[in-house]
């Protein structure tokens, strides 16, 4: 009897415990649909600032990428699929995206993310890439590694297409580095490896710096023109190279004037042996337009054993003012050390 009475009483009970049980589911579900209400209204603010992000990345032509280092997977904004001319949300495989690019950008890539991974700190790279389809372009990469503790977890950073400006940096330094009439090294890429040149022969080389003056070029722009003299001037070029592989640079430093240096030849007779063929190089007429153009060339030579470096274009110059005296087409060298101011120079 006490057992059903009992019973009776939890029957009793029933229905009010029903009745706070589903107010309190009810409550939860509020609460639930609340919070992912909250949630759908967070989703939708961070997808519109991804997409405004997206899009000023995008005007900026800025990339924005992440690498996880456990496993090496990518997460790349638009922009980067972009800079690589790929579909957007194409498969990322880090291994075939290397393959991008160049080999000395490559290297010195890996060189700094492997130092920044292991100093915990970031790098910046301008590299050269060559995208699947074919186009070429640099871009500036800024990483930085993050850590969880002290290890290592992912590097992230931007990639920005400078393409453009690498473009214009290369073409003034080319401006000012280069001869554009001819394509030669200019007087002020000579004076700079000429004072990196050491100050004596490395072991049994010899060193030498040939100073060539043209002549009878004056008379070409004279009877010609001065666009044939052009055209004189790129063959002088042209020939000049064809004539001094060996030589460490060759350049035109003047209107007419040009320098040769060499520092690996094996003997003073194998560099007058070049000026020699310098001159007989040079000593050949210029066709243009059924027309005949001929000039010849002096050529002065000083060796770097004979003369300090700061002066051994003095002496190359002297060399070749006697050349020009002594009647010109030919070549003298500057046996003297103390050249400044010294005419003292023997005929090959």
């Amino acid at each position: 009897m006490k057992f059903f009475a009992a019973f009776a009483k939890i029957a009793d009970r029933l229905p009010s415990f029903r009745r706070k049980s589903e107010a309190a589911i009810e409550a939860l579900q509020r609460a639930l649909a609340e919070k992912q209400q909250r949630l759908d209204q967070h989703a939708v603010a961070l997808a519109h600032s991804r997409k405004i992000f997206d899009r000023s990345s995008e005007a900026a032509r800025i990339g924005v990428w992440e690498c996880s280092l456990p496993d090496n997977s990518l997460v790349w904004t638009k922009m980067v699929y972009d800079l690589f001319d790929m579909p957007y949300h194409a498969e990322l495989d880090r291994s075939e995206i290397l393959k991008c690019y160049s080999q000395e950008s490559l290297a010195e890539l890996v060189r700094r993310r492997s130092r920044a991974i292991e100093e915990r700190s970031g790098f910046t790279l301008d590299a050269e890439i060559v995208t699947p389809k074919g186009n070429t372009r640099w871009i500036r990469i800024t990483a930085t590694v993050e850590c969880e503790g002290d290890v290592p977890v992912r590097i992230f950073g931007m990639k920005l297409d400078i393409t453009a400006e690498k473009m214009m940096f290369d073409q003034i330094r080319y401006l000012a580095e280069f001869d554009i009439l001819t394509g030669l090294p200019n007087r002020a890429q000579f004076q700079t490896a000429l004072q990196r040149l050491p100050r004596h022969a490395v072991g049994e080389t010899t060193m030498a710096l040939l100073l060539i003056d043209l002549d009878g070029f004056k008379g070409i722009n004279d009877t010609f023109g001065h666009q044939a003299g052009d055209e004189c001037l790129k063959e002088t070029a042209e020939r000049l190279q064809a004539a001094c592989k060996g030589a460490d640079l060759v350049a035109r430093i003047g209107g007419d004037e040009f320098a040769v240096i060499v520092t690996g030849y094996d003997s003073a007779e194998s560099v007058t042996k070049l000026a020699e063929t310098v001159i007989q190089s040079l000593n050949r007429s210029v066709e243009r337009d059924g027309s005949r153009m001929h000039v010849g060339a002096s050529v002065g030579v000083a060796f770097f054993d004979q003369s300090l470096r700061s002066d051994i274009f003095v002496c190359a110059d002297s060399a070749l003012y006697k050349a020009k005296t002594d009647g010109k087409n030919r070549f003298k060298v500057h046996q003297d050390p103390a050249c400044i101011g010294n005419q003292k120079m023997d005929a090959a």
